[in-house]
């Protein structure tokens, strides 16, 4: 798109290359802002000729000698703004992208108005490319759909709002499914959104592939890269409902701290922190999608992360030393790049700067992350929470859950709190001495219980049957204490970590000595999530557990490529090379992280050449905060 819908190789057409760069302004709206900013930067635009960007709403700067890419909505306001650029001789060429399908109607109001203007020779290109979803990671994608969860499960949403929504997300789906360039079958739970969206997918991708005889043509492609590839691939869709526990549970995962205790969105961290003084202020961290340390880490254990950045810090400073000794500077950062020195070290030192720079910005950047996330352990307790909710049926953890919810702390914990308890209501059959004792605390502690309440309606209407089934096989399993005997020794780690956070250390572990390498031989086993079970039981079905295929034999069965015979068949046990999971009403990174770890163990212990890939998708990739003010506002729904 950004090389006016000519296909190249697949890196950027740089000013220095061989073809000339053409330069060109980019418009957007706020939907694609969001889609290209999680992906490309700034930078990045500038190596595929775009000088400038700007939205299509505000006032822009008129420029009739360059070209414009526009890549918004198919709205009709964005519509209007197009044609009254076109009507004034905005830009001098005119390449139209739309984030998704635009409609007949509109596309005929569209050219009527465009050719009263008498410039419609300006407009070269119209395009639907259908990219109307946001990715953060290659295998991670979000509708970026708020409340869904809320309005799919309000008694009083009515049927039309229930539709419109319904439509909103099979055409996000439709976009990441021609992305993928192959037709999957579709699995759906029945009784919910997830089989209303599957079955007019289903139709949807049918109509597609009737349509245009050629399955998932790609605007722009070549005939070469145009054929649909021959891998089995699955689209398995699910309802929240099935899983709640996840949406609440604390992680000891990097990438799932950093969303869970900060602000994690579209790839930008954001933390608020309190001076001495009682200001705040809000610091934010842009993860770039070349962050290798990110890359490596983000779904790796805590203690390993901690680990690792101090490894990369020392690696860095002793090349640093290194190439500084060399050139005679007693620091590589005297080095000048304007330098015309001819002595071979400097200009080798000169050389390597712009790399060394750019790897100490982003060992700092995690470094300033992992000490934030430090303090909040030590502040808030967290470790004893994820302890809890690991040895959630073991007898001796209500004791242990009361005696966290009575002690104080630094920070307010109050939430973790009510998550915890959450977990357990969800997943034990709890006293009910030991219910009112915690819900006292929790009302003591100021907290609004709309959220509980509705999850113990959820709860009492049987809604949570297939995770009961599925955790039940995991205890028998012996899945259900993750720590074993060894837990005891996460009980003191937050005590542990006081003195450890000041300022400019560049040992995050000094002072916890061998507790972190302790922690590292004590972290949880891998056990699978209910939606690990499900997933497993539909991609690899010789492998699953008997519970997860008794629920996922009953599940719908759509294969959209076929578009003679019945529309829906029964439901077969098959295996697939690749999965897209989609969780209708919100998801988070833990259940992406497990899902990960799970496809990288069968891989690894494939004896085949045969490597699976599953990308995990939601509405929305929901913050726990986010979540539980989705159930609160539920909670008085009768």
């Amino acid at each position: 798109m950004l090389h006016l819908n000519i296909q190249m190789d697949d890196s950027p057409v740089s000013s220095t290359s061989k073809e000339e760069l053409t330069w060109k302004v980019l418009v957007l709206d706020r939907r694609s802002t969001a889609i290209v900013s999680s992906v490309l930067r700034v930078n990045d635009l500038l190596d595929y000729g775009i000088t400038m960007h700007a939205l299509i709403d505000q006032r822009r700067t008129s420029l009739p000698d360059v070209n414009a890419v526009y890549f918004v909505s198919p709205t009709v306001e964005n519509i209007a703004k197009i044609i009254s650029d076109v009507n004034n001789d905005h830009y001098a060429k005119f390449y139209v992208n739309f984030t998704s399908s635009l409609g007949r109607s509109l596309l005929e109001d569209f050219a009527k108005k465009v050719a009263e203007t008498g410039n419609s020779y300006k407009i070269k290109q119209v395009y639907d490319q259908y990219l109307d979803f946001i990715v953060t990671e290659p295998n991670l994608f979000s509708l970026d759909t708020k409340n869904v969860y809320a309005q799919f499960n309000d008694p009083k949403t009515v049927e039309d709002e229930i539709s419109g929504r319904v439509n909103e997300i099979v055409s996000g789906l439709f976009s990441a499914v021609l992305t993928m360039g192959s037709v999957p079958i579709i699995r759906s739970n029945r009784g919910g959104p997830a089989e209303l969206i599957a079955q007019k997918l289903d139709h949807r991708l049918r109509d597609h592939s009737i349509n245009t005889k050629q399955a998932l043509r790609s605007p722009g492609v070549n005939s070469a890269n145009n054929s649909i590839r021959n891998n089995k691939s699955v689209l398995i869709l699910l309802d929240r409902n099935i899983d709640l526990a996840s949406m609440f549970a604390h992680s000891w995962i990097y990438q799932c701290m950093v969303k869970d205790v900060f602000k994690l969105e579209r790839n930008t961290i954001q933390i608020e922190t309190k001076s001495d003084n009682g200001e705040t202020s809000l610091k934010r961290y842009d993860i770039d999608p070349h962050d290798f340390f990110w890359n490596e880490n983000a779904s790796l254990p805590f203690p390993d992360a901690v680990e690792h950045v101090e490894a990369e810090l020392s690696k860095y400073t002793e090349e640093a030393k290194e190439i500084s000794s060399k050139t005679g500077y007693s620091s590589i950062k005297d080095i000048n790049p304007n330098d015309g020195s001819d002595t071979k070290h400097i200009q080798e030192a000169i050389k390597a700067l712009p790399e060394l720079t750019k790897r100490k910005n982003i060992i700092d950047m995690h470094m300033s992350v992992l000490t934030e996330l430090i303090k909040e352990l030590e502040a808030k307790n967290l470790d004893s929470f994820f302890e809890v909710e690991q040895n959630i049926t073991d007898p001796k953890v209500q004791t242990q859950f009361l005696d966290l919810m009575k002690k104080d702390t630094k920070g307010d914990n109050s939430k973790d709190k009510l998550r915890t308890y959450i977990i357990m209501y969800l997943k034990c059959e709890l006293p009910e001495t030991f219910c009112s004792e915690c819900e006292e605390i929790l009302k003591a502690s100021g907290l609004d219980l709309k959220a509980l309440a509705y999850i113990k309606r959820v709860k009492e209407l049987n809604k949570m049957s297939a995770v009961s089934t599925l955790d039940a096989q995991n205890m028998k399993k012996g899945q259900g204490s993750a720590f074993g005997n060894g837990s005891a020794l996460f009980s003191g780690l937050s005590s542990k970590l006081v003195g450890i956070t000041s300022e400019g250390s560049s040992k995050l572990s000094e002072g916890l000595g061998s507790l972190i390498s302790g922690i590292k031989k004590l972290m949880p086993e891998k056990s699978n999530l209910p939606i690990t079970n499900i997933v497993e039981a539909i991609l690899t079905p010789q492998q699953a557990n008997q519970a997860s295929l008794d629920m996922t034999d009953d599940y719908l069965y759509f294969d959209p490529s076929s578009t003679r015979g019945a529309h829906a068949k029964p439901p077969r046990r098959s295996s697939y090379d690749e999965a897209m999971v989609f969780v209708v009403g919100g998801g988070n990174y833990l259940e992406y992280s497990n899902l990960q770890d799970w496809c990288n163990g069968l891989n690894s212990s494939s004896v085949e050449d045969q490597q699976r890939t599953i990308i995990y998708g939601s509405t929305k990739i929901c913050s726990v905060d986010g979540f539980l003010e989705e159930c609160s506002s539920l909670g008085d729904r009768n």
